[in-house]
């Protein structure tokens, strides 16, 4: 049997009697890196959003770690969801010198989690003056000062060119061996196909798919007949 570091049970979400997020059960493997793949408007973002504690389901479990889900987790879960919440005066040791002063951490997370996304030569270059994948990596950076052992990542490659996703692509495959589990949505297939070590796919809400990438694989006819599938249901 796997050894799920989270799972959900039947978890919905509605907004104004809407149903965005529709009895989704997710198995998220720990130590590896789950695609949750979708269309925009899906549900992906609603999703991660419930499993970093931003919202409240309607309905629905979520179990982490081996016990239900509390707030105390979001102490073991680090999270990058929309834009990377910078201070654009700040460097990049400033911007990580707030937050560990926020949640009282040591300061010499500062360094370690600069090295580990390959920022620590910045200087005295201010945030505001990043290119978008600097500015990428340093959000990833603040999620990992709490050494988290799950990272939630929303749609991380967005806007970056390809130099860029290819440095990003590196740095997440790095983390099951740091003992970090990942959770990264995506609608881009050919970018978490080479990533991801499993995959769910939603459409309207719905998890459609879910499943270990195998090699021969052909995601894009299952993300296709799945889309169509639930496309038809609403």
């Amino acid at each position: 049997m796997m050894d799920m570091i989270l799972q959900t049970t039947n978890l919905c979400k509605s907004f104004k009697g809407q149903l965005a997020v529709n009895n989704v059960s997710l198995h998220i493997r720990r130590n590896a890196v789950y695609g949750l793949l979708g269309p925009n408007g899906a549900g992906k973002s609603t999703i991660l959003k419930i499993i970093a504690g931003m919202i409240q389901p309607t309905s629905g479990s979520i179990e982490f770690n081996g016990h239900t889900w509390k707030r105390s987790d979001l102490a073991d879960i680090g999270a990058l969801i929309e834009r990377p919440p910078l201070y654009d005066h700040l460097t990049a040791y400033e911007n990580l010198k707030v937050r560990t002063l926020a949640l009282g951490l040591p300061k010499q997370r500062i360094q370690e989690v600069l090295d580990i996304v390959q920022l620590k030569n910045t200087g005295k270059k201010r945030a505001g003056h990043f290119s978008l994948g600097m500015k990428q990596r340093l959000g990833i950076a603040l999620a990992l000062l709490s050494q988290p052992k799950l990272l939630i990542l929303d749609e991380p490659t967005n806007g970056l060119d390809p130099i860029g996703i290819q440095d990003l692509r590196k740095l997440i495959k790095s983390f099951p061996e740091r003992g970090i589990t990942v959770i990264l949505s995506s609608h881009i297939l050919s970018e978490v196909e080479q990533i991801a070590d499993h995959i769910g796919i939603i459409a309207s809400g719905y998890l459609g798919y879910e499943n270990e990438i195998q090699p021969g694989t052909d995601l894009e006819s299952t993300f296709m007949e799945v889309v169509g599938t639930y496309r038809e249901v609403n």
